[in-house]
């Protein structure tokens, strides 16, 4: 009985011990290309840090419980004002490096809005409609570079 009590005893603190690790997680965010049938498309300017007055696509954190589409259709609605419809998810970039807050994986989709409510609110600064030709004269956040070369290869 003495040994059977120690075996449990040993197994509750393992358990135990379980429940305090520390594991380290990612982020999660999506970042939103919205463009028109002109080759344009939107990027907004960023209002707080990391990449103060960087241009970027619209995106954000995902909030607990939110589907990445959903999460993606609200970013674009809060940064630029417009209700988008998502055409294709386009890819998922995680370098652990992209994010000076820490590991942060995004997931980018494709979509089209009326850009003619093109509005910067909530964190953007400014919000603006680019060309590809534009991407060389602007300073862009995070890995946008490589996002938006991506799709430029579409």
């Amino acid at each position: 009985m003495f040994i059977f009590s120690v075996f449990i005893n040993l197994l509750n603190i393992i358990y135990n011990s379980c429940d305090n690790l520390n594991y380290r997680k990612q982020s999660i965010t999506t970042d939103i290309f919205i463009y028109n049938d002109k080759n344009e498309f939107i990027l907004i300017k960023r209002k707080n840090d990391p990449f103060k007055d960087y241009w970027a696509l619209p995106g954000g954190y995902l909030d607990y419980g939110e589907t990445v589409e959903n999460g993606a259709i609200r970013e674009a609605k809060e940064e630029t004002n417009i209700d988008v419809r998502l055409t294709k998810l386009f890819n998922v970039y995680s370098n652990p490096d992209r994010d000076p807050r820490g590991h942060t994986v995004t997931i980018v989709y494709l979509a089209t809005g009326d850009f003619k409510d093109l509005k910067a609110k909530d964190d953007a600064k400014d919000a603006k409609v680019f060309t590809k030709d534009d991407l060389y004269s602007i300073s862009l956040a995070f890995d946008h570079k490589i996002i938006l070369n991506d799709i430029h290869k579409l």
